[in-house]
């Protein structure tokens, strides 16, 4: 009895546990969730990276890249990775701004002359502000896909951009927005003189050493692309376009540099990009960045217009910002932001738990892409 009495005491001493105190799920745990999604058939395979601003502190590597080849999913696999291009846009118009050769709330016209003849339906003059075109929030009206699919240059968008009356009155709305970011990235070029893919190269992938991410895929890096696929309605993956080629092949220099999706890259590549953003602009050494813009760039512009494809955010710089986290966005904290792509591909920075969380795949008709439950499971196990 007394022995008895004695462990009762001994567990009363001991400290309650926590969900909070639990420790974080192992790396395995992260490579578990992925690879039964793999089985699955949802996905063909992926690459996924936990980092800090200095260190990767796990990466996870499943699956396939080519089914048919039978070729396995590689670390260094090229992913098109859509929207996520978004964000390097708007670091690129916020080098600028740090610079002083722009503001924000600049009138695009002043930087783009066709933009004076940007109307409304009524016939009306209407003027868009750089950041609008950054927050979608200016209006403008899309392409189609014949209009896109003829580009070879950025000026070629903008000047047909200005032929189609607005959707809305610019900051009334926010409505997802291609010709926006593409015309953000046109002032970019006239401003600098150079193109964009240029600009970037010089700005933000040579500092950063993202020497796999660009517009056009050389030929050396094409064996390394990972294709893209869709699930049919009997549960397999059959090979799926990608739709931003326009049919041309990836290493084609034939077509316009779209800014608003048209970047591939590894999974090692943009964990770089977001440890430069989550370390306050700069990367062993490296600054693109003060500190202050990248706070600015962080930061909700958006007011209190209802955005984004998942509830409780708002929208910065080319990027989305949660401001209530919810549902998908559920372990990352307010404060943290991101983009995702059209495939599946997702990265997003959580700067109060100090993580950096990047998602490869390639995987076309997700319901939503930035909700997959691909998405909702590494962002859960990555904890």
């Amino acid at each position: 009895m007394k022995c008895l009495i004695l462990f009762v005491n001994l567990l009363c001493a001991l400290p309650m546990v926590t969900p909070a105190m639990a420790q974080p799920p192992t790396k395995a745990t992260i490579h578990q969730r992925m690879q039964e999604f793999v089985d699955q058939r949802e996905i063909a395979g992926a690459v996924t990276i936990v980092a800090t601003a200095d260190s990767v502190l796990d990466t996870c590597v499943v699956g396939q890249q080519d089914i048919a080849a039978g070729r396995p999913m590689q670390a260094d696999s090229i992913f098109w990775i859509a929207s996520m291009t978004k964000p390097v846009t708007g670091v690129a118009v916020m080098i600028l701004e740090e610079e002083g050769k722009l503001k924000l709330d600049d009138p695009v016209s002043q930087y783009l002359p066709e933009f004076k003849d940007l109307k409304n339906s009524d016939g009306e003059s209407v003027s868009v502000t750089i950041k609008q075109l950054l927050t979608h929030s200016a209006g403008l009206r899309e392409l189609n896909g014949q209009e896109s699919a003829a580009l070879k240059t950025l000026s070629d968008l903008t000047k047909l951009v200005v032929t189609k009356p607005v959707q809305f009155p610019a900051g009334s709305k926010w409505q997802y927005s291609q010709t926006g970011i593409n015309t953000a990235a046109r002032i970019v070029e006239v401003i600098s003189g150079k193109s964009f893919p240029e600009f970037i190269e010089h700005r933000i992938f040579a500092p950063l050493g993202m020497k796999d991410t660009t517009f056009y895929l050389t030929k050396e890096q094409l064996p390394r692309l990972a294709k893209s696929y869709k699930r049919t309605d009997d549960g397999q993956l059959e090979e799926a376009v990608n739709i931003i080629l326009f049919g041309h092949e990836p290493t084609s220099t034939d077509r316009a540099p779209m800014a608003n999706g048209g970047l591939f890259s590894t999974a090692a590549d943009y964990t770089r990009f977001c440890q430069m953003l989550l370390a306050g602009g700069s990367f062993q050494g490296n600054q693109v960045l003060k500190p202050e813009t990248v706070k600015r760039f962080s930061s909700v512009h958006s007011g209190d217009l209802k955005t984004g494809f998942t509830p409780g955010n708002g929208w910065g710089v080319g990027c989305c910002i949660v401001r209530e986290p919810q549902g998908v966005s559920e372990h990352l904290s307010a404060g943290s932001f991101g983009h995702g792509g059209a495939f599946g591909t997702q990265a997003w920075i959580d700067p109060v738990r100090k993580r950096i969380y990047v998602l490869m795949v390639q995987r076309a008709n997700f319901a939503n892409s930035d909700a997959s439950p691909v998405r909702a499971a590494f962002q859960a196990a990555a904890q």
